[in-house]
């Protein structure tokens, strides 16, 4: 059997097929395009339904897979080209320079301590910001330092403060060649961006954020220390509205997307659980068309923040938002599903819960690869039933999000992981045998 396999995507679903196919003894190319392992979940404070830590959760799995001896971690990477078939694939990638030695730095970020320049923070979802010389999170895998070239004003301050001598402005662009046995993608999601909807007024009303947005806000690790506060005065918001399917299930095709994105009821449930914890006299809505809290202990969960939280749910899709200049306070404005009148509330804070995409980059993957797409740009399957991880390059195999919002939360994707894991050493024992 072939000894190598690459993985392409370093969220929990790309992690837990690494692990798995490395303890298969397996040596598996892990590659991630950002300077960290982790992905989305790294983002997140809590999961659902059981409101457990999400890095705790993350964290011991990020950590085996980066001191497994059959993982080796390519990160800030990217997939160039690919030849050949299943059992021998040539992989071109690209690593990208740090511009800090990874066998040097040992992530004490004694440089962006020291660091004179701010950028916007992707990580924050750009409400927190970095320095030019960072790490993406604290609990970053692997633990070495970035420079944004573009926000580095060159002041040399890193280099001089760095006890291991590890910054490295020298280090260009590096192409590595991998022969493997298999591809296993797993590139995750990104979000939809609501400001095209106008009547939400989002990136134009300070006081309307996206869940991942909050998701930042609420978590200890984010800009504000996991204090609630709304961006445009930094109060704490006394009543909150949820907005359901941005985006999504949407038939205006030149506004949203038409599927439903399956986790979206289950995190705004989750984080206006959340914003009772952290201020039990907020008031909390949720505005939606229809509750999918589909999976195990899920339909609970509703129940007990409906019960035990006081969290209030109208079945409703506000037509639009308006700000009162005074106060910045948002005005909802939608129909009343009983008595069938419009009616207006004010709230502090409006989360808009925006539908889930495809991940930048996965169209020219998709190329690369010459592996197919469906209808919304994630990558098509050969058969939902009887070949649910096997897309249309036999030898190449897709996992988690990217194969589309029918993988509905962390344990589908984990599931995923393992299952696409064991389908490549199935297929390559009979490529083997053959």
């Amino acid at each position: 059997m072939p000894k190598a396999i690459l993985v392409v995507g370093g969220g929990i679903a790309g992690i837990q097929a690494s692990l798995d196919l490395a303890n298969r003894g397996l040596t598996v190319y892990l590659v991630e395009k950002r300077p960290s392992i982790g992905g989305r979940m790294a983002q997140l404070d809590k999961t659902f339904p059981t409101m457990d830590c999400s890095m705790c959760i993350l964290a011991p799995k990020m950590i085996e897979c980066s001191h497994h001896p059959n993982v080796q971690l390519l990160t800030y990477s990217e997939v160039k080209a690919v030849k050949g078939s299943t059992g021998n694939f040539k992989v071109t990638v690209l690593k990208k320079p740090r511009y800090v030695d990874e066998k040097k730095c040992s992530g004490c970020l004694i440089c962006a301590q020291n660091c004179p320049t701010e950028a916007l923070n992707e990580f924050d979802e750009y409400i927190g910001v970095r320095k030019a010389i960072y790490m993406p999170f604290m609990q970053a895998v692997p633990r070495v330092a970035v420079i944004d070239k573009e926000s580095c004003v060159e002041c040399g301050l890193c280099d001089k403060v760095c006890p291991n001598k590890a910054v490295n402005r020298a280090q260009q662009p590096e192409e590595v060649e991998l022969d493997v046995g298999a591809i296993v993608l797993a590139t995750g999601f990104d979000v939809f961006d609501p400001s095209v909807i106008a009547q939400y007024g989002y990136k134009r009303f300070r006081n309307v954020v996206t869940a991942m947005e909050l998701e930042r806000l609420l978590c200890a690790s984010g800009p504000t220390g996991g204090h609630l506060i709304r961006p445009s005065d930094g109060k704490i918001p006394r009543s909150v509205a949820f907005i359901q399917c941005v985006g999504s299930r949407d038939r205006r095709g030149w506004v949203g997307h038409s599927y439903c994105s399956s986790i979206c009821c289950k995190y705004a449930v989750k984080d206006a659980v959340l914003i009772k914890e952290h201020e039990q006299s907020s008031l909390v809505t949720i505005f939606y068309i229809d509750m999918r809290a589909f999976g195990k202990g899920f339909q609970e969960f509703v129940n007990r923040a409906k019960s035990e939280f006081g969290v209030e749910f109208i079945r409703s899709s506000p037509g639009e938002l308006s700000e009162d200049p005074k106060t910045n306070n948002l005005l909802v404005s939608f129909e009343d599903p009983i008595t069938r009148t419009v009616q207006d509330i004010p709230f502090d804070l409006v989360v808009l819960s925006p539908a889930l995409v495809p991940s930048a980059g996965v169209t020219e993957l998709a190329k690369t690869l010459g592996v197919e797409l469906d209808n919304y740009g994630f990558f098509k399957l050969e058969d939902s039933v009887r070949a649910p991880l096997d897309t249309s390059v036999p030898g190449i195999f897709a996992c988690g999000y990217c194969v589309g919002p029918k993988t509905g939360d962390i344990p589908d994707s984990i599931t995923q992981g393992s299952a696409t894991a064991a389908r490549v050493a199935e297929v390559l024992k009979i490529k083997e045998a053959s």
